[in-house]
């Protein structure tokens, strides 16, 4: 289609020496294109890091390092960008929005610094009837990890209410790194929550494989029914209830080194986290309930701990891995459902901190490069709309965009043919044999066959 209108300007050249098979597969072509959905017209041109680029939702709107964005799920269509200093951030969802107002403002509580800070922010699944929200932040004297609960001021949903903090779980901090962060509502309605293996390098104090400690894990708890000795309660069916070998209960899954994002696939439940490597592998986990997967005796599906020979006997090796001449560290992402881009609809989606790198990935295990950005991608979002959103550290939020094929309604696309279809008809009277020998046909478009293509995967 891009081309159509230049072969129309032209139809005094090109249109005029074509010959009549070539009318045929132009007439095929289009009327082929009218019924076939656009998804399926981009992944027939197979088009590397062209298709898709990245731009600001919100060009109006700066933050300071955001590292979270979420919606409340009450049907508002409000944002909430999380700052790691401290504050979370409220606006409308829309491209035009001129000003956010400040939700929450800890900054007095938290210790900001390198990777650390406030790192997750979750809204309760019944927010709107009971206001509340949960973060995730480090604090210091001692240095911890703190979740907490928060109430929305009830006459201002735009308003956090600082004083109504509920401490559920504290958790030291033996290093200044490794802090995971992740918090979010399983569709079991629990709450899960990601924790890094404590940081130095390479895990000193084996926090991964220790499942006496709660650093290095995916946790779970119920914040809906308190114990009588916590601020919760264990579910029954987590792995460990009712172990006798000092194993933390509240542990879902082990054996990680920094999941700093993870996310739920609503269409099929699953957990999807994104784990970040040392000096190799970064890796995606599809994380299951008591598995172990792998840090620090693996790092993806190499040997760390020792370097060569580890036993992998009970290990869970990555869902998908890449090694670090493509990033540094992943930025987990969401299995994508929006309307905007629906053929990534049902794939995941997700970065790199240190090289810019967007991809998608299938469910096959199949992986391609969706974007190639400049962007120090810190985090990424989903709206009330379920679309996807991208948080950088240069302050922005950003979008994918489809830069590929514009799309014509088909009144205009049959229009187009007609009229292409009575310039080649008519100048056929004027076509010598001789000529049409000679006509040699090279299309407009050359398909790309790249592994590497995101288009080739879908």
């Amino acid at each position: 289609m891009i081309s159509m209108q230049r072969k129309l300007r032209k139809s005094e050249g090109v249109l005029n020496m074509m010959p009549n098979i070539l009318l045929a597969k132009l007439l095929t072509a289009a009327l082929i294109a009218l019924i076939i959905p656009p998804c399926f017209i981009l992944i027939a041109s197979a088009q590397t890091q062209g298709t898709l680029e990245v731009q600001s939702a919100f060009p109006q709107l700066t933050f300071s390092q955001p590292v979270g964005l979420c919606s409340a799920g009450d049907g508002s269509n409000r944002l909430f960008v999380v700052e790691q200093k401290g504050t979370i951030r409220v606006f409308p969802n829309s491209a035009n929005a001129n000003a956010s107002t400040v939700f929450l403002d800890i900054t007095d509580h938290v210790l900001f610094s390198g990777e650390q800070g406030l790192l997750g922010l979750a809204f309760h699944p019944n927010f709107t009837s009971n206001g509340y929200f949960y973060l995730d932040y480090v604090t210091s004297n001692p240095t911890r990890t703190v979740i907490s609960r928060f109430k929305a001021v009830t006459d201002n949903p735009n308003l956090g209410d600082k004083a109504s903090e509920f401490i559920m779980l504290e958790i030291a901090q033996p290093f200044a790194n490794h802090k995971g962060g992740q918090i979010a509502f399983g569709p079991d309605g629990n709450l899960y929550i990601g924790m890094g293996d404590g940081g130095s390098e390479g895990d000193p104090l084996s926090n991964g494989q220790n499942r006496s400690t709660l650093l290095g894990k995916i946790l779970r708890i119920n914040v809906d029914s308190p114990s009588s000795e916590l601020n919760y309660s264990i579910p029954m069916d987590n792995p460990f209830v009712g172990n006798t070998l000092g194993y933390k209960e509240e542990i879902y899954a082990y054996g990680f080194r920094n999941p700093w994002r993870f996310s739920f696939d609503p269409a099929t439940g699953k957990l999807w986290v994104g784990d970040v490597g040392q000096d190799r592998m970064e890796e995606i986990d599809i994380v299951e309930k008591g598995k172990n997967y792998g840090w620090n005796i693996m790092e993806g599906t190499l040997c760390y701990n020792p370097i060569s020979g580890c036993n992998q006997s009970d290990l869970e090796l990555p869902f998908y891995e890449y090694d670090h001449s493509l990033g540094d560290a992943i930025i987990g992402g969401f299995v994508y459902h929006g309307s905007l881009l629906p053929e990534l609809t049902g794939y995941y989606v997700y970065g790199d901190y240190g090289s810019g790198r967007i991809w998608v990935l299938a469910a096959n295990g199949t992986n391609a490069l969706l974007v190639q950005s400049s962007l120090t991608i810190s985090s990424f979002g989903i709206g009330e709309n379920e679309e996807l959103y991208v948080c950088a550290f240069d302050g922005k939020i950003y979008t994918l965009t489809n830069m590929g094929i514009p799309e014509f309604s088909k009144e205009i696309s049959i229009a187009l043919i007609a009229i292409t279809l009575v310039s080649v008809l008519l100048s056929q009277r004027k076509l010598s044999g001789k000529s049409r020998r000679r006509f040699q046909y090279q299309s407009a478009h050359t398909v790309t066959k790249s592994k590497d293509s995101w288009a080739t995967v879908l």
